[in-house]
């Protein structure tokens, strides 16, 4: 609430250059810019290093006995040289819980820099305007509760978009001096967005770390796709795997999104088949698909012959519909209308970061010290 004291900040263009060969949306860049229980497998936090005045998070490729699941020592190796590109999804880390907080960002990507990225190529990704408009139209209740909190919280505070913008712009800046391009496409939502590069960049032979606390990411993981995310609890980001999603789930992560099409996702306000048929819950979804492997393998059986206990087999043919909705609101794109930029995929030049986030956060402690001045003089 601290950004409240600033004069209203309009994003103008000139802190955004267009990518040319985006033809389709409008695509804003700036210039330079309970698991651990389950796993049963020790998280992948920071470890000492004598070569780095910081902890570094332990890369599972790079780490002899952590290769992913199924891979030949000499698969193994060829991955490890592979290029690393990092994917940031930037709208989640600058929440603390759902309250909006720069602090938290700033927290998050000083961690991620020094610890996580160091000098690999970053792309950070932010949601565009209205990005999950045509979601909502097939599903009304998806992301329900965050339109909510967005009404709570124009009601509650003074011209919330200056606040917004002006929120914006600090966080551009940052990701810009720390040498990091911006993307946001108008009408995608930033997960959709990064779904399409990390094929891009996988074509080009390099292996994609998604730096998210998105479960959505899951549906991508592979021999060359990880994740790593925020563990507030540890204050650490930590490497989620294939060998993580094995161990956790049991079964092929291309069975993710049909899996969670078929439970649902409280969070994003997309409701399991258990809705409506309270005995289908986690492990007859799970069974039935490690048999038959996607939802639409499953749901294309179920329509000929018997797949399963009379119960799951009239509720896979009465709601086949409502399970294929899911899946079109759960599934990530894969063509939104934007192209990798060569210049995207060199080493980032870190040697700014420890001056430009130092200099962010002393801004963010006097803006804070401002309000509590002037709150006091108010009630004074």
């Amino acid at each position: 609430m601290e950004i409240q004291q600033f004069p209203p900040f309009t994003i103008t263009p000139r802190h955004f250059h267009p990518i040319p060969n985006s033809t389709h949306h409008p695509v804003l860049v700036s210039p330079l810019k309970q698991q651990r229980n389950l796993l049963k497998l020790s998280p992948l936090f920071c470890s000492s290093s004598s070569s780095h005045s910081h902890p570094v998070v332990q890369d599972p490729i790079l780490q002899q006995g952590n290769e992913p699941f199924g891979k030949s020592r000499d698969t193994h190796y060829k991955n490890s040289r592979k290029k690393r590109v990092f994917f940031l999804d930037v709208n989640p880390i600058c929440y603390k819980g759902s309250i909006p907080s720069l602090q938290s960002f700033a927290h998050w990507i000083s961690l991620f820099f020094s610890q996580v990225s160091l000098t690999d190529p970053v792309i950070a990704v932010i949601d565009g305007e209205r990005g999950n408009e045509y979601r909502r139209q097939l599903l009304p209740s998806y992301k329900a509760s965050r339109r909510k909190y967005w009404h709570q919280l124009q009601g509650a505070v003074k011209s919330p978009r200056s606040t917004i913008e002006r929120s914006h712009r600090l966080i551009l800046d940052v990701l810009q001096n720390c040498n990091v391009p911006v993307v946001k496409i108008e009408s995608h939502e930033a997960d959709d967005v990064i779904a399409t590069l990390v094929e891009q960049v996988i074509q080009r032979g390099h292996r994609v770390v998604v730096a998210s606390p998105d479960k959505d990411f899951k549906q991508l993981i592979s021999d060359d796709v990880q994740i790593v995310m925020p563990v507030p609890e540890f204050n650490r980001w930590s490497f989620y795997t294939l060998k993580h999603y094995v161990a956790q789930y049991n079964c092929d992560p291309r069975s993710d999104l049909s899996l969670r099409c078929m439970l649902g996702d409280e969070v994003d306000g997309v409701p399991g088949i258990q809705h409506v048929v309270p005995g289908f819950g986690r492990k007859t979804a799970l069974k039935l698909l490690k048999k038959h492997g996607t939802l639409e393998n499953l749901l294309n059986a179920a329509s000929v012959r018997s797949v399963g206990r009379q119960y799951a087999q009239d509720a896979l043919i009465k709601y086949a519909d409502y399970l294929r909705r899911n899946y079109e609101v759960l599934s990530l794109k894969r063509d939104v209308g934007i192209h990798i930029e060569e210049q995207w995929l060199n080493e980032r030049d870190a040697r700014n970061d420890s001056l430009v986030l130092s200099n962010f956060v002393t801004s963010l402690k006097d803006s804070r010290n401002l309000n509590s001045q002037n709150r006091s003089h108010s009630i004074g």
